[in-house]
């Protein structure tokens, strides 16, 4: 393919997606099934006649860093050498020739899945998918690969070592999830990523292309059936090993608190606390709504308005509920000057203390509402991400049109309503603190 068709994609795809974004158009997925050897895939499909262009996301559920383990970080590391391009091409060749059609294949992997997304215009997409089913067969896994991968890696951590927000985050999840496969980061340690081995790759990576925990989300100017039939070279790749699921990961029991020292001209104070909800609970709208008030909403919110307004404790200050299939806590942070720091953990620990004791009031639930109802539209604004929401709905338990009865009832909330479900959640008071900050030496007389 010439420079100058390349050119031209980017500058089609550029055109169709604010197209996209200025004219609004919603469409609807549909839950639709893709039967393979035996095993049924649920796929979630969305028509688009409006805009030539096809997005592909392959969900590998309970395959994300939760199932990292004693190899910290090694899930990370198998999304990364997927982009490296396969055996034969090479990282470079490989990505010179998505580009050349316009194409994009890249993965990522969070903490409960691992996604591999595909996009391209219309007009490409069988050869993106037969660019997606070269990768699959033939990835990239080879030593030298993963040499590299592993160097990137190990110098990110040790840059992190001076990223205090990163430090503080850090210490609070191996306090709060000790003993889980939250007490790491998807990024691992030095130390765990110094021991990860080739074998230990292929393996974990033969564990993740499992057919039995593949969802998929696809759609664009297709046919449901023209894709049920092309993507069969790609699915010729994955393995039935059986379905696999997670227990939902507890919180820790005790309240604690973990002081790190370093040379800082500011504390890091990072908090959490549980959240007794499951994510396909039908008191997730209210818990959204709470979580806005305390803390989500930035100017406006409790801690922002207690601790940088009224008290000039912090530039900032955030905290919301975080609601998922495999764990749900309060969380948030701050950062504020050295000597404050004890003052500004106390007022976190009083103005949840009150929230839950006195609740909301009525103009703190009528802006939440106005805000919430008008951001709504910003969150699919693009193809990739209505699917993208799409796919969680349908990995919670929820239907399609969730999203529209919940702003439904979020509009019918009564302030009564809210203030009961706060207070019946009296857990979020039980906060854990990681805290960054330096020895203040006393000056002598």
């Amino acid at each position: 393919m010439t420079h100058s068709k390349n050119l031209i994609y980017k500058k089609l795809f550029t055109f169709y997606f604010l197209l996209f974004t200025l004219q609004g158009i919603l469409m609807s997925a549909t839950l639709k099934q893709i039967d393979y050897n035996n095993t049924k895939i649920a796929t979630i499909f969305e028509k688009n006649k409006n805009l030539p262009i096809f997005n592909l996301q392959l969900v590998f559920t309970n395959s994300g860093y939760i199932k990292d383990e004693k190899n910290a970080g090694i899930t990370n590391i198998v999304s990364q050498l997927l982009n490296e391009g396969t055996k034969k091409d090479g990282a470079v060749d490989f990505a010179r020739k998505l580009e050349n059609d316009a194409i994009s294949i890249h993965t990522s992997t969070g903490f409960e899945t691992l996604v591999i997304e595909v996009s391209c215009l219309t007009s490409e997409y069988k050869s993106a998918l037969n660019f997606l089913a070269q990768l699959l067969a033939d990835p990239n896994i080879v030593q030298n690969s993963l040499d590299k991968i592993k160097t990137l890696q190990s110098s990110k951590l040790k840059q992190k070592e001076n990223d205090f927000d990163y430090v503080a985050s850090s210490k609070l999840k191996q306090i709060t999830y000790k003993n889980t496969p939250l007490e790491h980061t998807s990024s691992g340690t030095i130390k765990t990523i110094n021991n990860i081995e080739l074998k230990d790759v292929k393996k974990r990576l033969k564990d993740i292309l499992n057919i039995d925990n593949l969802i998929i989300a696809v759609g664009g100017d297709i046919s449901f059936q023209e894709f049920a039939s092309d993507i069969k070279p790609i699915l010729k790749n994955l393995k039935a090993q059986g379905k696999t699921d997670f227990n939902k990961i507890a919180f820790s029991r005790e309240t604690q608190e973990k002081i790190i020292f370093k040379e800082t001209e500011q504390s890091y104070i990072y908090f959490s606390s549980p959240f007794f909800i499951d994510a396909n609970s039908q008191e997730s709208y209210k818990a959204k709504v709470a979580s806005f008030i305390l803390g989500g909403s930035g100017f406006g919110s409790r801690l922002m308005e207690e601790i940088r307004v009224k008290n000039g404790l912090a530039y900032s200050a955030y905290g919301n509920i975080k609601n998922n299939k495999s764990h749900a806590n309060f969380t948030g942070y701050l950062q504020t000057k050295l000597d404050n720091t004890q003052k500004a953990k106390a007022m976190v620990r009083t103005i949840v203390k009150e929230f839950v004791e006195n609740g909301v009031t009525q103009e703190e639930l009528d802006a939440a509402k106005n805000f919430l109802s008008g951001s709504e539209p910003l969150r699919t604004e693009t193809f990739s991400q209505r699917l993208n929401r799409a796919f969680h709905l349908y990995y919670k338990g929820l239907s399609f049109e969730y999203p529209q009865e919940e702003l439904e009832l979020i509009e019918n909330l009564s302030l009564d309503e809210l203030n009961s479900f706060i207070k019946t959640h009296k857990e979020i008071e039980k906060l854990s603190f990681a805290i960054v900050t330096k020895v203040i030496k006393e000056e002598k007389n």
